[in-house]
């Protein structure tokens, strides 16, 4: 092979490699415009939050009780004003979670009713030494993160009685939720029960702080993908296709709930009592934003294998491609992430996905006959890249094994054209060419004469 042969292989690779370098500028473009939705629908999510109500966080039920006591100070008595906390000894719930969608222009967020069955017991015994002339104030409280989301249909129940429910919780560290005041009567037992039907609305997220010596929460909603978060993972879950159900359990012995709880009431330390907790978030693993980004993640591997494809064309047939040709192919794989997000905010991922790849195959197809002058050649392209995309779509969906059907895909690709091209000779090739182009012009040379 000739050094003029040898530069010409290399000029083309060459441009070949300047093409799949310039269009990584449109596909750049094309990302961060994905970017920029996907953090305008987070932005509606919180002004749907802001309007409705927010992710909610349980604490509670506790026992404040205000009272008064007799001090000695300089020889004198004095009546001071003093609080105390009961945690209860056991805490039940069971959450019940209705999940709902709001929508904003082509934004939506998902949202969730909740009916929390609460009950347990208080033990008081140690509460006796306070005479009843003490104490001047009690309360079962419950703090909740956005009270917004109570319903009015709410009830709760003490020592079997029905107890009236108050805005705010008396305290200055944990503000937003809910007081009962109870009678001093009630104090005089060993234990005092209670049981309520809480109803919250929230958005993403409810989680509980697991305040009872011993603390069962068990779960259940419509939503087949929980994200179990907080300090405690279930001890059971079940997920299907359509919903899930999960159940925890703790004790005092692994949250050390009582000194974490002082704290914050005690000296506003609330950050441990906030991040102990055991709950669930809604979430949408695979929304088209995702996968979306997902798919343009593998943008410069199916420019790569069509400029591949065309380059061998090229090699075996011996018809040149412009470079232009090459970058108005390069250019409509590039569309194809355009029209996929924006048209999956209007008809869903799914649709979008096939009206993209039927329009850029077909275009890709027409144009390759009219370049190749072969409809058998531009069909067998548009089945490939139908098939390309297509086994592109199955791992896009998936949510655990995203990465490993990558990686597999790109080896058996890589494994593909390897086989396909280890008999060809390239050297052999391009003298083949030569010597066709020197026959011809041979040729041309020879026909004034004759």
């Amino acid at each position: 092979m000739n050094n003029q042969n040898k530069e010409k292989m290399g000029v083309k690779f060459a441009t070949l490699i300047g093409i799949i370098i310039f269009l990584m500028i449109p596909l750049m473009l094309i990302k961060d415009l994905i970017d920029e939705r996907s953090q305008m629908q987070q932005q509606v999510q919180r002004e749907i939050a802001k309007s409705s109500s927010d992710e909610q966080r349980l604490i509670g039920p506790f026992l404040y009780i205000e009272f008064e006591r007799e001090v000695e100070q300089k020889n004198e008595t004095k009546v001071i004003k003093d609080k105390a906390f009961v945690l209860p000894e056991t805490l039940k719930i069971h959450s019940k979670l209705d999940t709902f969608e709001k929508y904003r222009s082509i934004y939506k967020a998902t949202l969730y009713r909740s009916i929390n069955t609460i009950s347990g017991e208080f033990s008081i015994a140690h509460l006796h030494a306070l005479r009843a002339e003490q104490v001047t104030g009690a309360s079962l409280v419950f703090g909740i993160k956005d009270i917004r989301g109570i319903g009015l249909d709410s009830i709760l129940k003490v020592s079997g009685q029905e107890a009236e429910m108050l805005p705010g919780t008396l305290l200055n560290s944990i503000q937003e939720g809910v007081h009962a005041p109870i009678s001093v009567s009630q104090l005089a037992n060993e234990t005092l029960t209670f049981s309520a039907d809480l109803h919250l609305q929230g958005m993403t997220r409810l989680s509980v702080s697991p305040l009872g010596s011993e603390t069962h929460l068990s779960m259940s909603a419509n939503w087949p993908h929980p994200s179990f978060e907080g300090e405690y993972l279930p001890l059971r879950s079940d997920i299907s296709d359509e919903s899930f159900t999960a159940r925890w359990q703790a004790s005092y012995f692994s949250t050390n709930m009582q000194s974490i709880f002082t704290n914050c009431v005690m000296r506003s330390q609330c950050q441990m009592l906030y991040n102990r907790t055991m709950g669930v978030a809604l979430v949408d693993p695979v929304d088209h934003y995702l996968k979306s980004h997902r798919a343009i993640n593998y943008a410069l591997l199916v420019i790569l294998l069509v400029m591949a494809s065309f380059f061998l064309l090229e090699l075996v047939r011996s018809e040149p491609i412009h470079p232009v040709q090459y970058g108005f192919v390069g250019l409509a794989l590039a569309i194809f992430y355009l029209l996929l997000i924006s048209l999956s905010e209007h008809l869903g991922f799914g649709f979008a996905y096939l009206i993209s790849t039927l329009s850029a195959t077909g275009l890709l197809g027409w144009y390759v006959t009219g370049i190749l002058k072969s409809i058998k050649l531009g069909l067998y392209f548009s089945v490939g890249l139908i098939m390309l995309y297509s086994l592109l779509y199955s791992m896009l969906g998936a949510e655990d094994y995203a990465l490993l059907m990558g990686s597999l895909m790109c080896f058996m690709v890589l494994s593909l054209v390897m086989i396909l091209t280890r008999k060809v000779n390239w050297y052999g090739h391009a003298r083949s060419q030569q010597s066709a182009t020197e026959a011809t012009a041979n040729i041309k040379n020879q026909s004034p004469a004759t």
